[in-house]
């Protein structure tokens, strides 16, 4: 009888070895390989799981086919009636594919997925849950459908007085079990239109011998998923968990497997929530999804610029409007700066939301290219609402709220900015001018600097906007201060 083997994965990219090693050679962490048992002989499950109809050839069946003779008609993609995660996933949910939207633990992963298939009234949904009973998603499910008189709920097409139950009887079906071939079975007899399996860290099968959670049931049970999803099954949507240092094995390696990777992130401590895509196969993966958390559940902030811009800023020192994007999305966004004598002699750098090697790249260009010295002192950054940017056009806002803090003299309340700041001290241009000043002029401001390098694709004379162009940061420095 053979022997099963023993094989190491790493969980933080799914690199397969041998043998164990201390670091990981392809993306270089440390103390990543966890131990997984392969079967030698697989067994009856092993062998039929996943499989449904003969859509999809697979295994002796399978045969080469001409590129030519392949039809790749535009599928309709399911409407979510959430703008937002339209936006994010491509334009709505791709039938038959396969979605992970992973998080830190009570981010409110489960209850975005559940407001929404809530609103899928023409939808027939198996909601599998592992972690909660049926009697919490009832009750959670009656907390999400009741709306304020105002209409500010998540669910517009409901009437205030109506509970879940009573308007998804027929449509919303849940299943508390943790078996996937009983999960299978529950699949081929209700046949839904969309499953969601919340979470993948519970649901195990019989044809691994290891816990529920661990790497090899993880693995088994998402390529069971994949393969029972494209042989002409049901949209599947996995919830997984993920600390800050996404060190938990599942969501790691289910990113090469699942179709889509939505990050569900943002501080508890606030009230905005962030719904990044990772990896997409059927769209763009510099889509941006904002939410509000609110006691009704996760409302679609629909104009963040209003909701992180604050309206008592005027004669503040440190603060500087920044005109950002994020994928396709405009909005502005204050980044907030202090500086001050270092107490103990080591000056401290700290960034909230910003990158901290950028800034301290900002820092530098400071002191060479325009001469303030700055390496004695503390500086604090930290980007307002508990956002974290990456668009490099926030470089200008920066380093003119750290200037700000710096000589304690405010920047004009109407007055922002846009510009990627290069190590020369150059003001670089940027992407999309005409989307970052039309958001600008929306809002109300009055002025906005922009990179000198701009001018050449927009006419300042089309705006109601003061544009400012400045080609080094010393003449943005004597535009915002004189």
């Amino acid at each position: 009888m053979a022997k099963d083997k023993l094989m190491y994965v790493c969980d933080n990219c799914g690199q397969e070895s041998s043998k164990w090693m201390g670091k990981c050679p392809s993306c270089g962490q440390w103390n990543t390989f966890k131990e997984i048992r392969v079967s030698a002989t697989p067994s009856p499950a092993r062998k039929g799981l996943g499989q449904t109809s003969p859509a999809v050839e697979s295994g002796a069946g399978a045969r080469p086919i001409p590129l030519s003779e392949i039809r790749a008609d535009k599928e309709p993609r399911i409407d979510l009636h959430d703008e937002e995660l339209n936006r994010v996933l491509g334009g709505g949910l791709v039938p038959g594919s396969l979605v992970l939207l992973g998080g830190e633990p009570g981010i409110g992963k489960s209850t975005l997925v559940l407001q929404t298939i809530l609103r899928l009234t023409d939808k027939r949904v198996l909601y599998v849950s592992g972690e909660e009973s049926a009697r919490q998603l009832k009750l959670r499910a009656d907390r999400l459908s009741r709306l304020s008189p105002s209409g500010g709920g998540n669910l517009p097409d409901l009437p205030a007085t109506a509970t879940a139950g009573e308007l998804h009887e027929a449509a919303l079906l849940v299943l508390c079990d943790t078996s996937l071939e009983s999960i299978f079975q529950h699949i081929d007899a209700e046949r839904p239109d969309l499953v969601v399996i919340d979470s993948i860290q519970t649901i195990s099968t019989e044809a691994v011998e290891s816990s529920p959670g661990s790497l090899s049931q993880i693995r088994e049970c998402a390529a069971a998923l994949l393969k029972y999803a494209k042989s002409g099954g049901p949209s599947i949507i996995l919830i997984g968990h993920i600390n800050k240092e996404g060190t938990i094995a599942g969501p790691k390696v289910l990113e090469h497997i699942v179709d889509t990777v939505l990050q569900f992130e943002g501080d508890q401590h606030y009230l905005y929530r962030i719904l990044r895509a990772q990896k997409n196969r059927f769209g763009s993966t510099a889509e941006l999804g904002i939410y509000e958390m609110r006691q009704d559940g996760l409302r679609p902030v629909s104009n963040p610029s209003e909701l992180l811009l604050t309206d008592n800023q005027e004669g503040l020192s440190g603060i500087a409007i920044a005109a950002a994007i994020e994928g396709v999305r405009p909005f502005l966004i204050e980044t907030q700066a202090l500086v001050s004598t270092a107490a103990y002699g080591t000056a401290q750098r700290s960034a909230n939301g910003f990158d901290y090697r950028r800034l301290n790249m900002l820092l530098a260009v400071l002191e060479k290219r325009v001469g303030f010295k700055l390496a004695q002192k503390d500086v604090f950054l930290n980007i307002a609402g508990g956002l974290r940017v990456t668009d490099p056009a926030t470089d200008l806002a920066v380093i003119a709220a750290i200037l700000s803090s710096n000589v304690d003299t405010a920047i004009e309340g109407d007055t922002c900015l846009t510009g990627e700041v290069g190590l020369s001290g150059e003001i670089r241009p940027v992407s999309r001018i005409e989307q970052r000043i039309a958001e600008a002029q929306k809002l109300g401001f009055r002025r906005i600097v922009i990179p000198a390098a701009n001018l050449k694709a927009i006419n300042p004379h089309d705006y109601q906007i003061e544009v400012t162009p400045c080609r080094r940061v010393e003449d943005a420095f004597r535009a915002l201060f004189g």
